[in-house]
């Protein structure tokens, strides 16, 4: 039976002898193989009929009920409702590149775009939760993301040594937007999710995107802001973020996160995280995709197991991908380590798909 209660435990550093799954994102097309259904863009769902809404959401929350997931990873990017956006994504300039640019963006509409846009597909998504589960996520997206989704990273850089004020202010106006974007959802969604979650990818292999002063003055004040927000709503929080982010990672721990998600082997090995953190936050994941590619399947089994035996008892843990079960993750692959996770879990009848 699904509880969701479990994945709870976990992101609240507690140490139990199950160990939950977790994985940030499983992409359409590789559920599709494994179930042998179809996925209509979501996108496509946006303006379209609530019965396929229902539909999409029956077949999504079923496959994770019957995966052995607690509870199911959904969320909206906000920079998907940005305007004049796509420069962290569709690699295209963005909108925003001087004082004047600023003053012309619509700002004060952006929470109202992100309701317009996503909350006929939150509703889909809560209506059909299965018994015992609940969701991880809500408006994707932290705050570096949505800036550089409206600048583009190397203007930002720009940005950032020929105007100081407008570099701060980006962040500041960009914090306040997110900020009435998440107070609304927790209003409306919270009873439907169990941990909430934004990923704001600060790093990248050998260090961090922006010098660490930078990052604490002008994106954690933000984080603060949000982290306490979904506190007081009396929910956990768990960051994905990727990349080499050690020299701000115990600034992160004191703004409050309950856990943290994504790890690569080149940066460190998933036991360096959970010896040298798992006093401190939970941490989900272990399995760097990068293996999920490369491995066979026993050798996939074989890590999964390994992982998790170091894992368990040293902190909140919940086992998953390292970042997220890509396009290009073979469906064998990801469940090799499913299947993985459930034997070490006891499981000797589990649903397999």
């Amino acid at each position: 039976m699904n509880d969701y209660n479990r994945i709870v435990d976990a992101v609240r550093n507690k140490t139990t002898e199950w160990v939950p799954l977790y994985d940030h994102i499983v992409a359409p097309n590789v559920i599709e193989d494994i179930t042998g259904g179809e996925f209509p863009d979501l996108t496509d769902l946006i303006d379209g009929d609530e019965a396929d809404r229902n539909e999409y959401f029956r077949k999504y929350n079923r496959f994770f009920e019957k995966a052995g997931y607690d509870a199911i990873p959904f969320e909206c990017i906000i920079a998907g409702c940005l305007p004049g956006n796509r420069a962290l994504y569709g690699h295209e300039p963005g909108s925003i590149h001087s004082m004047d640019d600023f003053k012309k963006y619509p700002w004060e509409e952006v929470p109202g775009y992100f309701k317009k846009k996503y909350y006929p597909l939150f509703r889909a998504f809560a209506a059909n939760l299965p018994p015992g589960m609940k969701g991880v996520g809500g408006p994707g997206n932290g705050v570096f993301e949505c800036v550089q989704d409206i600048t583009g990273y190397q203007n930002l850089c720009f940005i950032k040594y020929d105007d100081e004020e407008l570099f701060r202010m980006l962040f500041e106006k960009m914090g306040i937007a997110i900020e009435k974007i998440w107070k609304d959802f927790l209003g409306n969604f919270a009873d439907a999710y169990c941990i909430m979650r934004f990923g704001d990818d600060l790093g990248y292999k050998t260090s961090t995107l922006f010098p660490p002063e930078d990052i604490r003055g002008n994106i954690f004040p933000v984080y603060k802001r949000i982290i306490d927000m979904i506190h007081g709503a009396g929910k956990p929080f768990l960051l994905h973020c990727c990349g080499k982010i050690f020299s701000v990672i115990d600034e992160l721990i004191e703004l409050g996160i309950d856990a943290k998600h994504s790890n690569e082997d080149q940066i460190a090995p998933f036991s360096f995280w959970v010896d040298t953190y798992g006093k401190r936050i939970a941490l989900f994941g272990g399995i760097d995709t990068d293996n999920l590619v490369r491995l066979d399947e026993k050798q996939i089994a074989e890590l999964t197991k390994d992982v998790c035996s170091y894992s368990r008892g040293r902190c909140g843990f919940a086992l998953g991908s390292g970042n997220s079960i890509a396009e290009y993750v073979p469906a064998s692959k990801y469940m090799a380590m499913n299947r993985a996770v459930r034997e070490f879990r006891g499981e000797k009848d589990f649903f397999r798909l």
